[in-house]
C-alpha cells in the first residue's frame, strides 16, 4: 500500500509540474491570438464601414473557453504561488484519501462464509485446520480469528481477551493515516484564506500608489484575491466527502468484526461443551 501511495503521489506531482509547465508554456501564445483576433476583428470592421454595410452585419470572434483552459486562467490570475500550495493539498490529500480506500476495500471480506469454513475445519480437522483457514484468507477478521484461536486451548476468556486486544490493533490499521486526511482538509481552506489576505494588502497597496480609488484596480484585486479562497475550499469539501465515505467504510467494518467475533467466540463454547 505504501508502494501504491508514493506512486501515486509522484504522479500527482508531476502532473502539477506538466500543468505549470503547460501554463508557462500556453501564456504568450493565448496572449498573441489574442492580438491577432483583436487585429482580425478590428479589420473587418473597417471594411464593413468602408463598404457602408450596417453595424449588425460585422460578425464578432467570440472565444470558446472549455473547462481546462477556465481552470488554467483562474489558476494564473489566483497568484500560481498560493494556488500551487492548495493543488499540493489536494494532490497529497487525494492520494492518502486513494490509498484508504484500497486498503479498505482489500480489507472486507465474507464473514458468513469465513465462519462456515472455520466451523467445517474445526469438525474435520481441530483448530489447526480453523487456523489454516484464516492464515489463507486477507483482512482484519480472519487476523483477529487466527489470534482467538491461538488460545482456544486455555479458555474461552482467554480466546474474548485476545480478540478484543487483536481487535484494537486492527482498527488502528484501519484508521491509519486519517489524521493527515483532515489535517490536509483543515490546512486546504486556510491557505486560500492567507492567499486572500495577501491579496487584499497587495491591492490597497496599488490603490495607495495610484493615490486614486480606480472601481477596475479594485475589483481586479479583490478578484485574484478570492480566487484563492475558492480553490481552497473546493479542496477541503472534495477532501471532506472522501474522509466521510472512508470513515463510513471503517465504521461497517468494525461493526461486522464484532458481529463475526461474538459468532466465533458463541462457536467455539459450544464446541467446548460437546468435547
Amino acid at each position: 500500500m505504501k508502494k501504491v501511495f508514493s506512486f501515486i503521489a509522484v504522479l500527482g506531482l508531476l502532473n502539477f509540474g506538466l500543468m505549470s509547465t503547460s501554463f508557462a508554456q500556453d501564456e504568450p501564445q493565448e496572449s498573441a491570438e489574442t492580438a491577432q483576433t483583436t487585429e482580425s476583428t478590428g479589420e473587418e470592421a473597417n471594411a464593413a464601414a468602408d463598404e457602408g454595410a450596417p453595424a449588425g452585419e460585422v460578425q464578432t470572434v467570440k472565444e470558446v473557453t472549455g473547462f481546462h483552459q477556465l481552470v488554467k486562467k483562474y489558476f494564473i490570475e489566483g497568484d500560481p504561488s498560493w494556488m500551487a500550495a492548495v493543488l499540493i493539498c489536494l494532490i497529497i490529500g487525494l492520494a492518502l484519501c486513494i490509498e484508504r480506500i484500497l486498503y479498505l476495500n482489500l480489507s472486507t471480506t465474507n464473514n458468513k462464509k469465513l465462519l462456515n469454513a472455520i466451523e467445517e475445519a474445526l469438525n474435520k480437522g481441530g483448530v489447526n485446520a480453523a487456523k489454516e483457514v484464516c492464515r489463507n484468507t486477507r483482512g482484519p477478521v480472519a487476523a483477529i480469528f487466527y489470534q482467538g484461536l491461538e488460545r482456544s486451548d486455555i479458555s474461552i476468556e482467554e480466546v474474548e481477551k485476545s480478540i478484543q486486544s487483536y481487535g484494537s490493533i486492527q482498527m488502528g490499521l484501519l484508521e491509519k493515516g486519517l489524521s493527515w486526511i483532515s489535517l490536509f482538509i483543515a490546512i486546504a481552506p486556510m491557505l486560500g484564506f492567507m492567499g486572500t489576505v495577501v491579496g487584499m494588502i497587495l491591492a490597497f497597496d496599488k490603490i495607495a500608489s495610484a493615490n486614486t480609488v480606480n472601481a477596475a484596480l479594485v475589483a481586479s484585486g479583490i478578484k485574484v484575491a478570492l480566487l484563492t479562497t475558492l480553490a481552497g475550499l473546493i479542496v477541503a469539501i472534495a477532501l471532506q466527502i472522501f474522509y466521510n465515505y472512508i470513515l463510513a467504510k471503517i465504521d461497517g467494518i468494525i461493526i461486522e468484526m464484532e458481529d463475526a467475533s461474538i459468532s466465533l467466540v458463541d462457536m467455539l463454547y459450544k464446541k467446548q461443551i460437546k468435547g
